[in-house]
């Protein structure tokens, strides 16, 4: 095999590799490809699958076996040339086949973008502005106060008429042109006035009602509303109201606590919250912090990205998003259709948040070779042990695991990475 390698006129990323595989190898190629279809060619006067290569050829033609041959040899032979030449293919390659016929050396082309050298700008000493945020009294107050609504208990409304923030027990069936339509009925449905669950002007026209008492009420669908049989349509609802039901508070105070916490004091109670929330704010303030250091640096950074890292990214957060969706027993394309969106409409939306995550990425991967940024083994440890712990796993399974590994080395290296920019930036 042999291969030459050019850059492609006016593509800063791209190269295109010249394969010339000998006919040796092609023909042992389309031998192969026949031994492995044999069983389904069907000649008279033989049984089927075996009939011998020559009678095949006669009868079927021998470019019958030329696409899989071709599909075989350049499996093998493009993997070897990128490898050889030690090129960081970043797409699909392109296959251009100028020559493929029985008896003659195979050759073809392929044409495939690189990764992309980053020209970093500072990324020691930037400023930042200081992230800060702290936990006020009025803070844990809310808190404690939306653990109460939670634990709040309802009390049957006899002698008043709905009002906002009552939970109320309905019926309801919803007409539009007429026409009872799909998904608009429910019995002895739960719903809170005020929770905005239904569409706009709904929950407010049951402010009001009585028990048992029965009314229509007309509605808008919004334009964006998902279903697009109902969007932007006016819909009348028929209601029946069965029951109406308020929450009764409990009083915040050492018995409260007793009931609802770990604690014996409602001081003890609020310590403990303040504690976690000022950890929380302290996580927020890091992430925050870290966010501004990466867009800082990006900023700084020169990179020409190619096309197919981003369409990589894109397939990558289209894939993350198809899995998000099977826990909701729903695949993407019902997810296209009821949101009213085309594949290529979807993958454009992403576009440019992917091209964002590859510059990151590229710029982050940037800085750890210029910073010298190493990851140890006992680093890489540790964090096997941690994750073994959070997942119920052993730590050999996980260490034994090679790609896992790489990826944990990974994640590491860009963490610590960030954590250099931060260290070096100057915080104001």
């Amino acid at each position: 095999m042999k291969v030459k390698v050019e850059n492609v006129k006016d593509k800063a990323n791209e190269v295109k590799l010249h394969f010339t595989v000998e006919a040796e190898k092609f023909e042992e190629a389309i031998q192969n490809v026949y031994t492995k279809n044999a069983k389904y060619f069907n000649i008279p006067g033989f049984r089927k699958g075996k009939a011998p290569f020559k009678m095949v050829e006669k009868m079927y033609g021998i470019q019958i076996f030329y696409e899989d041959a071709f599909n075989e040899v350049a499996g093998e032979v493009y993997p070897k040339g990128i490898e050889d030449n030690k090129i960081e293919a970043v797409s699909k390659p392109e296959i251009d086949i100028e020559q493929m016929e029985s008896g003659k050396d195979l050759i073809f082309t392929a044409v495939v973008q690189t990764k992309p050298e980053v020209t970093l700008g500072k990324y020691e000493g930037i400023e930042l502005k200081k992230v800060e945020y702290n936990v006020s009294d009025e803070d844990v107050e809310h808190e404690l106060s939306h653990i109460a609504e939670h634990n709040a208990r309802l009390v049957t409304v006899e002698d008043k008429p709905v009002e906002k923030s009552n939970i109320t027990i309905i019926d309801f069936e919803g007409f539009v042109d007429g026409k009872a339509f799909e998904g608009g009925k429910a019995e002895n449905y739960e719903l809170e006035i005020g929770s905005g669950k239904f569409i706009p002007g709904f929950e407010d026209q049951i402010i009001g009602m009585k028990t048992e008492e029965e009314k229509d009420i007309k509605v808008t669908f919004p334009e964006d509303y998902p279903s697009k049989d109902l969007a932007g349509k006016e819909a009348t609802f028929k209601i029946k109201l069965h029951e109406i039901k308020k929450k009764e508070l409990p009083e915040i105070n050492d018995d409260f606590a007793k009931d609802a916490s770990e604690f014996d004091t409602l001081a003890d109670w609020k310590k403990s919250i303040k504690e976690k929330q000022e950890k929380e704010n302290a996580s927020k303030a890091k992430y925050e912090t870290e966010e501004a250091a990466i867009e800082a640096v990006c900023k700084e950074a020169t990179v020409e990205i190619p096309s197919g890292m981003i369409e990589t990214q894109i397939d990558n957060m289209e894939q993350d998003i198809s899995n998000r969706l099977q826990y909701q027993g729903m695949n993407l394309d019902q997810y296209l259709q009821m949101i009213g969106k085309t594949k290529q409409e979807f993958r454009d939306e992403y576009k440019e948040e992917a091209e964002r995550q590859v510059k990151v990425n590229l710029v982050l991967e940037a800085v750890e070779k210029a910073a010298k940024i190493e990851v140890t083994d006992k680093d890489i440890d540790e964090k096997i042990k941690e994750m073994a712990e959070a997942y119920g796993q052993k730590e050999e399974e996980i260490k034994n695991n090679a790609q896992l590994r790489n990826y944990i080395e990974g994640s590491l290296k860009s963490e610590k990475t960030v954590q250099y920019i931060v260290d070096k930036a100057k915080i104001k």
